[in-house]
């Protein structure tokens, strides 16, 4: 057939004898073929990004801030992507900084995230949030309406009440806990933020903390008395 094709379909159509013998199905048409030997393994490409767009030091810090079970320098070097002496190496200078726990074992040692260090990092970062106030509030008022749900003053007294429990309430205990862990963490970066800031007007110049500042306090805030 030539030219192009009609909007009402072709003008010509196959005979029988052109037609196969057996119904065709969506399992016999291959729009294109795959040369599988062209196809890397997604592990491998990610995997290879990863190396070029991180240090080994940055991966090690990685894989160890998202290790809460104990485990070993080869076990973490291979997440890593690193040689087992490199991870040994950087996890053994981590722990001296406080910043990964070690333990020695009968098979070796092992090495996990400080958990103090992990939550105050968590709090360092709570602090210099622009919504702080907002999240304890939203907080505050989630624990409040639990209470006033269940007449009682905390997850654990409704746990250990004589009342049998459904899902759904074991749910909401499970979410009241962490309501409450949640909140005493953001407590603890707003007492850091209101330090940092004391410690910042503490440090300034003292015709800055009399009110004789030559320049404008910083945020066009009034100084505190």
């Amino acid at each position: 057939m030539t030219g192009d094709p009609s909007p009402d379909g072709p003008d010509e159509f196959p005979s029988g004898e052109e037609l196969p013998d057996e119904p065709v199905t969506v399992a016999d048409i291959d729009p294109f073929s795959v040369d599988d030997d062209d196809v890397e393994d997604i592990d491998d490409f990610a995997a290879a990004e990863w190396t070029n767009q991180s240090t080994a030091d940055e991966r090690i810090r990685t894989v160890i801030n998202r290790t809460t079970t104990p485990k070993s320098a080869s076990d973490i070097s291979d997440t890593a992507l690193v040689s087992e002496t490199k991870a040994r190496t950087t996890l053994n200078k981590l722990a001296e900084e406080g910043i990964v726990r070690s333990q020695q074992t009968d098979s070796g040692k092992l090495y996990s995230r400080d958990p103090e260090w992990h939550l105050l990092k968590q709090i360092r970062k709570l602090a210099s949030s622009e919504t702080l106030v907002t999240q304890i509030q939203r907080i505050q008022q989630e624990l409040t309406e639990y209470k006033s749900k269940y007449d009682v003053n905390g997850p654990e007294e409704l746990l250990i009440s004589d009342k049998e429990l459904d899902q759904t309430e074991l749910d909401d205990i499970s979410h009241w806990r962490t309501a409450e862990r949640e909140l005493s963490h953001l407590r603890a970066a707003y007492r850091l933020k209101e330090a940092k800031e004391q410690a910042s007007i503490v440090g300034e110049p003292e015709e800055r903390r009399t009110g004789n500042q030559t320049t404008a306090p910083r945020n066009n805030q009034a100084p505190l008395e």
